[in-house]
């Protein structure tokens, strides 16, 4: 790989990063949660087991430097193929947690090829809107509609109704930067209220309707469904400007609030930094998507900008839900806030996005599109 190629390396990208990804060990650290696993990583605290994601994830990093971007289109359609095999295998041999049944076991790790599905739809998106820069017609439009709607599917059956919403955002968003005709996009206005009462009365489970109804009355059932959110907002509030300071919070450190772990991770954080600490958090996400969204201007060829465009919505949207999840603003779903939340997959596909981008950024200067 030739070494001027770092030159033009989106070295802030990089910068915030490592100072979120730290943020999120140093907070997994305070919560000092431990869960029974089966493997090499049983009953290690999870800052640790965070670490040896990282450690992964950086590897997965470095290695999407290694060659062009552009190749990836060779690649989008068997890696779509090969996470819908392994969606497919998800019933069959997966292992349930939860009461749901998201993971497959290999020993001495656990994958969710849901989180694997995400970056392969991205990829694929990308290469289909690439195609040309015409706003899409009927049939460009069905065939990305299709292609991402196929393994939402497979995902709603787990049930993981917040990945399969997630999948569904991100393409929302790749096609209306990407335009659309005026008469698909008033036909896909009008279809979105159809679509979320056809989600409502058959796509959902029970216990997601009632997530829903909770979200609009926590208090109706404080000990039950709405104990999560009551929890989260008081210890949200209890941190008040300033926080009760590192491992000082009580709602966590008493184990009162559950998941702190994993989806309620900043309200652990809001608990020990108080207010001023949340507004530097949120200040930190919106200068990384910042310098995400930066490299998708500033690309120049068509597949390399929605491939970005793709990363920037995946990371903004998982950002605006999880900390609207948190403080009550929107229902609990299961989305972790990127970094920050505990989690395997999920940090390497981070880390490996980031690296995409940084890949684009990389070449933005060696051709034109």
């Amino acid at each position: 790989m030739d070494k001027r190629l770092f030159t033009y390396l989106n070295w802030s990208l990089l910068l915030w990063l490592f100072a979120l990804y730290l943020v999120g060990v140093g907070n997994l650290y305070s919560a000092s949660g431990t869960r029974i696993e089966s493997g090499l990583l049983s009953y290690a605290p999870f800052y640790q087991k965070q670490l040896i994601w990282g450690l992964c994830g950086l590897g997965c990093l470095l290695l999407t430097l290694c060659f062009d971007y552009r190749q990836l289109r060779n690649l989008a359609w068997p890696a779509y193929l090969c996470c819908l095999v392994l969606l497919m295998l998800v019933p069959l041999v997966g292992s349930t947690v939860y009461g749901a049944k998201r993971w497959i076991s290999l020993g001495f790790m656990s994958i969710q090829p849901s989180e694997m599905t995400k970056l392969a739809v991205l990829v694929l998106t990308a290469r289909l809107l690439s195609r040309d820069g015409k706003p899409l017609d009927w049939k460009n439009f069905g065939m990305v509609l299709a292609a991402g709607l196929l393994p939402v599917l497979f995902i709603l059956k787990q049930p993981d109704l917040g990945t399969s919403m997630l999948i569904l955002l991100i393409l929302a968003g790749m096609i209306l930067f990407h335009g659309l005709r005026p008469a698909v996009l008033k036909t896909c206005l009008l279809a979105v209220p159809c679509a979320g009462a056809f989600m409502w009365f058959v796509g959902m489970h029970d216990y997601q309707r009632q997530r829903i109804l909770t979200f609009l009355n926590p208090g109706d059932d404080p000990r039950g469904t709405g104990y999560h959110i009551l929890q989260s907002r008081i210890a949200i509030g209890s941190g008040e400007l300033w926080g009760k300071g590192f491992g000082g919070g009580t709602q966590s450190q008493l184990r009162f609030l559950p998941e702190r772990h994993s989806d309620f991770a900043v309200a652990v954080f809001g608990e020990e930094w108080g207010f001023v600490g949340c507004v530097a958090l949120v200040t930190a996400f919106c200068f990384f998507l910042l310098s995400i969204f930066a490299t998708a201007i500033q690309a120049k060829d068509r597949f390399g900008s929605m491939l970005v465009v793709g990363v920037f919505f995946y990371f903004f949207w998982q950002i605006c839900i999880n900390m609207g999840m948190v403080i009550g603003l929107m229902p609990v779903v299961g989305i972790p806030l990127p970094f920050i939340s505990y989690g395997g997959s999920a940090t390497i596909v981070n880390f490996t996005l980031v690296g995409i981008v940084l890949n684009v950024s990389m070449r933005r200067f060696m051709f034109k599109g």
